[in-house]
């Protein structure tokens, strides 16, 4: 018992003091938000919409437009452009209300996720009870997801918390992009969380499909089967985009 209060005393605080504090360091290899820069873009080149796997990138006025939703980070555009028009910048906030605001030209801001409104906020401010659901992804976002539960991160002291069974929830999160054999099944678990619910999608698959976007098998995407309140790109998304996301929707986050 001593050796094991010893032990602890040694650890210290393991719990980040993020948002009230600076966030994790992120990894030398950690991808974020997609930088075009217009000026270094040749005219008329599309070496980067032919090379995106995902069709991410589609170019308007000579100038490239990326989807954020459909990215899947893999950096075959980066490779692909001669002149590095388009970067990964270190920036983990991702998380938006509307799908629409996830496409992003070379001068569009990114507008990221605002708080619910007063009423929600009143339930769920201080206590969110998520159901996950793994619409048939590869399950990197679930493990992202579960990351939050440890206690580096303790996604319990923020009152949100995941449950079992969707009668006990507020809402889902949605990871995968919805497999034909998963339709029924997601229809049903939003039809079981009382009203008023909420969903949450996480991941590019859960938001666009990924990279089984157009697949007979697959739907694009959760919002094609259920509404969505909240979408948090990424491919998975690091556990920091999660929670900044989950944080910005409860307003515990700005700017």
């Amino acid at each position: 018992m001593l050796k094991t209060i010893a032990a602890r005393l040694q650890q210290k605080h393991r719990t980040m003091r993020y948002p009230h504090g600076a966030p994790p360091e992120l990894p030398d290899r950690f991808r974020g938000r997609p930088v075009i820069d217009a000026h270094k873009c040749p005219q008329g080149c599309e070496a980067c919409a032919k090379a995106c796997p995902t069709q991410a990138i589609t170019m308007h006025e000579g100038k490239p437009r990326v989807d954020v939703g459909r990215c899947i980070f893999c950096t075959d555009c980066l490779e692909s452009c001669p002149a590095s028009a388009i970067t990964y910048s270190k920036d983990y906030r991702l998380a938006v209300r509307n799908r629409a605001d996830l496409v992003l030209d070379p001068v569009a801001t990114l507008l990221l996720a605002e708080a619910l409104n007063s009423k929600l906020l009143k339930l769920y401010g201080r206590s969110l009870k998520l159901r996950q659901v793994s619409a048939g992804g590869c399950n990197a976002c679930e493990a992202d997801t579960n990351v939050l539960n440890t206690v580096g991160w303790d996604l319990s002291r923020f009152g949100i918390q995941f449950v079992a069974s969707p009668r006990h929830a507020d809402g889902l999160l949605i990871t995968g992009p919805v497999t034909a054999n998963m339709k029924l099944a997601l229809q049903k678990v939003y039809a079981a969380v009382p009203d008023p619910r909420i969903v949450i999608a996480v991941g590019a698959c859960a938001v666009a499909g990924g990279p089984y976007i157009d697949h007979p098998e697959a739907n694009n995407g959760a919002d094609t089967v259920v509404p969505v309140d909240l979408y948090i790109p990424g491919c998975p998304p690091h556990p920091l985009t999660i929670l900044d996301g989950l944080l910005r929707f409860l307003g515990k986050v700005e700017g």
